[in-house]
């Protein structure tokens, strides 16, 4: 096996100091390459401040970077690259600019020494070919900051030596990083899919679909992601978005990696993102962290200018995990509460399960005793949908069939009072179905709370074309009294979260039916890459394969985009009984419990 010991690096931005500093922590002797002497001194002040940071934060001695930094040779000139073991080039992602440096560099390298590309979007194969060694250039894609991220995307190509993508795997993990080994394909693992759903957001907005901010809030609070889509997008830079997407639609023709309009628009204005200070949101600076109000932001969840409903009494159709959920929710609150039932012993098992849950909130700490009392004492069990009759807000959680839904809409319009609010928790049906079967449209609204609902934060709150504006601002005003975090968006499939995240989860699957990466290192690249909480593999075998393949079949039956047709492997697994989790058998298998 090959060793190294003196690594190269061209290139000293933001992401070549970073790979400089990971292999010079690693007590490795580096030679960095830049441009001219201006460029050295940027790299180098990267380099002191990252370092610097570290020994604030008690990560690093002041010996130990003083030490890390004396491992470190700079130079403009490519030649001094002749003693390196290996060369890693960190140059902007210009397909013209990488080829000469690596034309360069196979003329000045021993013939043994691997060379090896940063790069994120572009070909490794067409930059092997501009060399006399293709068989010796690899992909070596960090992620940003290099320091922190644990995940190496290792590229082979169908000409890399077998030898090669092994010794520098294992030269990888020797970094305590995280190697995943990929074939040479536009975006490899974690860009290809992180890019859809980046650009899928984009195009939300562009719609006008959902408010900048209840996109990003709708992905944090509803998936528990790091960061919202559109902030993300900002701080990657949307000229860079742009270019990674441009690079995907070019080798894949896929319309899903097709740059939203609306990226290309703000690109020519000059919005960048964070680096030029204004984005989809705007910034204190430019480079800063810190967002400001501007023109677009809003004055408040509920609109100023649209009168409330009052809300004191609300019923709940349903005692199944959800409806139970709300019911809970909503008697924390201070809400007095009907829940109705199918028969006494399905309310009894419902209000049971309510006190089960109050009481280990009782035990966590997270609620007294005279708390809990009065919340168990505003909830009335009932079996006659008759008890609505003097509901403000009646919530529907029963069963995920359009008919079953539109049955009891029908009914509780009959009973329900005028100016009562309905309300539907539907998560991929129409909601204007439910509108349709009364004489109310305007008073029928969603709330999709998320499982389990006195956990989760967020509550979409979905508009028909029908909904009155005080009716949706009501929704917005009872999801703050209960503590959530409402989002507001219109009634087509998926409505936010849904939307955004089954059709990165089909990618996915797309991704592992072709054969190019294996479900754990699928997983591996989306949590360490992107600090997702999941991977795709292991969030479908979560909500189940059945409920993901309805989610998708609703989504491509709504869009018809071929982008979102369920991948074939899905389907096969579901028609096979592998459904995830609840049934030990999905993507992977689960020990019997």
């Amino acid at each position: 096996m090959r060793e190294f010991r003196t690594v190269g690096v061209v290139g000293l931005g933001t992401m070549g100091a970073g790979i400089v500093e990971v292999f010079a922590r690693n007590g490795l002797q580096v030679i960095a390459a830049e441009v001219d002497a201006e460029a050295v001194e940027r790299g180098r002040a990267h380099l002191e401040t990252s370092t610097a940071r570290a020994v604030g934060r008690g990560k690093l001695t002041q010996a130990g970077a003083d030490e890390l930094l004396g491992r470190i040779t700079t130079t403009t000139s490519l030649s001094d690259m002749a003693d390196a073991d290996l060369v890693v080039e960190a140059v902007p992602e210009h397909r013209d600019l990488k080829a000469g440096v690596f034309a360069e560099l196979d003329r000045v390298c021993r013939p043994d020494v691997i060379l090896a590309s940063n790069t994120s979007s572009l070909s490794i194969t067409e930059l092997a070919v501009r060399t006399g060694r293709p068989g010796k250039v690899v992909g070596m894609h960090f992620f940003n900051p290099a320091p922190v991220q644990k995940l190496v995307e290792l590229v082979r190509t169908v000409v890399t030596e077998p030898d090669v993508i092994d010794d520098v795997q294992a030269f990888a993990a020797t970094l305590d990083k995280v190697p995943v080994v990929i074939g040479d394909r536009a975006g490899f693992i974690a860009n290809a899919l992180l890019f859809g759903y980046l650009n899928h957001a984009a195009r939300m907005y562009e719609q006008r679909y959902a408010t900048r901010e209840d996109l990003d809030a709708a992905m944090r609070h509803g998936c528990g992601y790091p960061m919202g889509p559109l902030a993300l997008l900002d701080l990657i830079g949307l000229d860079t978005a742009y270019e990674i997407l441009e690079t995907m639609y070019r080798e894949s023709r896929n319309m899903m990696n097709a740059p939203a309009p609306v990226l290309k628009q703000m690109m020519t204005a000059g919005l960048l993102g964070r680096k030029s200070g204004r984005g989809f949101y705007t910034y204190a600076k430019p480079h800063s962290s810190e967002v400001v109000p501007d023109a677009n932001t809003p004055s408040g969840t509920v609109p100023e200018d649209v009168s409330v409903r009052d809300v004191q009494r609300v019923g709940v159709v349903g005692t199944g995990t959800m409806a139970s959920g709300i019911v809970e929710v909503l008697a924390k609150a201070g809400l007095d509460v009907v829940v109705r039932g199918r028969s006494d012993s399905k309310v009894d098992g419902a209000i049971a399960g309510i006190r089960r849950s109050l009481d280990k909130a009782v035990v966590r700490g997270k609620l007294d005793e005279a708390a809990r009392d009065a919340t168990i004492a505003r909830i009335t069990g009932t079996t006659r949908l008759e008890d609505m009759a003097d509901a403000d807000l009646v919530v529907e959680a029963v069963a995920e069939e359009l008919d079953v839904k539109r049955a009891v809409f029908a009914a509780l319009d009959e009973i329900c009072k005028p100016g009562a609010i309905l309300a539907t928790t539907t998560s991929s049906l129409p909601v204007v179905e439910c509108a349709s079967a009364t004489a109310r449209p305007q008073d029928v609204v969603g709330l999709h709370f998320f499982n389990p609902a006195p956990v989760m934060k967020l509550v979409e709150v979905v508009s028909t074309i029908t909904t009155a504006p005080d009716v949706a601002a009501t929704a917005l005003a009872l999801c703050e009294r209960l503590g959530k975090v409402p989002v507001s968006c219109g009634d087509r499939a998926g409505f936010i979260v849904n939307a955004l995240l089954f059709p990165y989860l089909n990618d996915a699957v797309k991704m592992l039916e072709a054969h190019y990466a294996t479900a754990d290192d699928i997983d591996a690249a989306m949590k360490t890459g992107c600090a997702l909480p999941m991977g795709p593999f292991e969030l479908l075998d979560v909500v189940g394969l059945d409920v993901s393949l309805a989610i998708e079949r609703s989504l491509y039956q709504e869009f018809r985009l071929s982008g979102f047709a369920p991948a074939p492997l899905l389907e096969h697994l579901v028609t096979a009984g592998r459904l995830g989790r609840k049934t030990g058998h999905g993507f992977r298998d689960y020990a019997a419990r």
